[in-house]
């Protein structure tokens, strides 16, 4: 057993956004074997009510809180300092002083950073294993030109000072990771002196929870031919994705499907996505289960135009026996074929097909198709298979027969 220090820029519970969903199940996976002091933020005031659960899985465990409106001034101050916009936003001195309090008391072995900007916290001298999950840089990258200046400029800046920041956080890592090899060979391509020190520790899926059950009732009206999309809908390409769905693909579908209802399942939805509610578009916010939602759609869309590594949703909806319709980059990211449930469209013109297409299959059809999606999932995406490589760098051994990063 060794002792770990895991740090993560957020509070790990409950699973309602991707990166919560991959941290909770990394420390889950460590606790197995060592043992984990987890300090973590809160940026969402509904997250307090999750602390005691987290206590008892967790008893090792600091949280600081976030002011958004603090955050963003310290993050405005990076600007003056030449560094990511980033750090100045996770800047906080508890977390400081917490971590030199557990460096003093304990022996660490070894640091587990999950995400680029707790790397500031990592103490010196001591090996550091960096989960970047995604290069952020890179998403920066891709937010600049779909927004107007001086928010155009804002993200391009952060996007060029970020990824030096990720090279060096990199180039100090004893081992990094990413979730998935395009990721791995964006991140190669642009920090060539690092190439062969980072890894690929995939995305999984809970596949006991996300499983379709008979006795799941219908959250639907039994007229309705409802399309889904699940996610945290005050996430900037969640919010564009449903967007460019309700607008663009939504009105001819209706023309063949005039009872379709297009179902925007997820929390926090902001103006803009309210602003999308009507006949035809249900806005929902935070239900208690998505899963009903999931298992009860004639089809499920994740059109995302800008995204980075494995999409949690796509995943989750496979598990519930799903076929997804997505975007090229998801679906080279999840890695399943159109035989195993993940359908592709580039523009509005295909999803509209690919849409169509689906909601035309008859029963046993879709439920075949379903259980191909599922099947995918539990072949190549169960948790415990693809964060066992972890454990080499780690200093355990693995089982014999599991295959290494």
């Amino acid at each position: 057993m060794a002792t770990l220090l895991f740090l993560v820029h957020r509070l790990p519970y409950p699973l309602h956004k991707g990166d919560k969903v991959r941290s909770y199940h990394l420390l889950r996976h460590l606790q197995q074997e060592h043992r984990v002091f987890l300090g973590t933020f809160i940026d969402d005031p509904a997250d307090e009510q999750h602390l005691p659960e987290m206590e008892t899985l967790c008893p090792d465990l600091f949280v600081a809180r976030i002011d958004a409106r603090t955050a963003r001034l310290r993050s405005l101050g990076s600007l003056f300092r030449r560094e990511p916009m980033t750090l100045g936003y996770y800047r906080d001195r508890s977390m400081s002083a917490w971590v030199a309090s557990v460096m003093a008391q304990h022996h660490i072995d070894k640091t587990v950073v999950f995400s680029s900007a707790m790397a500031q916290y990592a103490p010196a001298g001591v090996p550091m294993l960096v989960d970047f999950v995604d290069l952020d840089s890179a998403k920066w990258a891709q937010f600049a030109p779909a927004h107007s200046w001086p928010m155009s400029w804002v993200y391009e800046r952060e996007s060029r000072v970020l990824l030096d920041y990720e090279r060096q956080v990199a180039a100090a890592a004893e081992h990094a990771f990413f979730v998935t090899p395009h990721e791995l060979a964006l991140f190669d391509s642009h920090a060539p002196e690092c190439r062969g020190r980072a890894k690929v520790l995939r995305n999984g899926v809970d596949s006991s929870y996300f499983q379709p059950l008979d006795s799941r009732a219908s959250p639907y009206a039994a007229q309705e031919v409802p399309v889904i999309f699940t996610g945290a809908m005050d996430y900037w390409p969640n919010v564009d994705a449903v967007t460019w769905f309700a607008q663009d693909m939504l009105p001819r579908l209706r023309q063949r499907w005039p009872t379709l209802r297009f179902y925007i399942v997820g929390r926090s939805p902001v103006r803009q996505v309210q602003a999308l509610a009507s006949d035809g578009v249900v806005v929902t916010g935070t239900v208690d289960d998505v899963r009903p939602y999931l298992q009860h759609a004639r089809a499920v869309v994740a059109p995302l135009r800008v995204a980075r590594g494995i999409q949690n949703k796509i995943l989750e909806a496979m598990a519930m026996a799903q076929a997804v319709v997505t975007t090229p980059s998801c679906a080279d990211a999840v890695g399943a074929t159109e035989a195993q449930g993940l359908l592709r469209a580039s523009d509005a013109e295909g999803f509209v097909k690919e849409v169509d297409l689906v909601l035309q299959r008859g029963s046993a059809q879709a439920r075949q198709l379903g259980q191909a999606a599922r099947q995918f999932v539990l072949s190549h995406c169960r948790w415990d298979t693809q964060l066992q490589p972890l454990d080499r760098y780690l200093g355990l051994s693995l089982p014999e027969g599991v295959a290494q990063c």
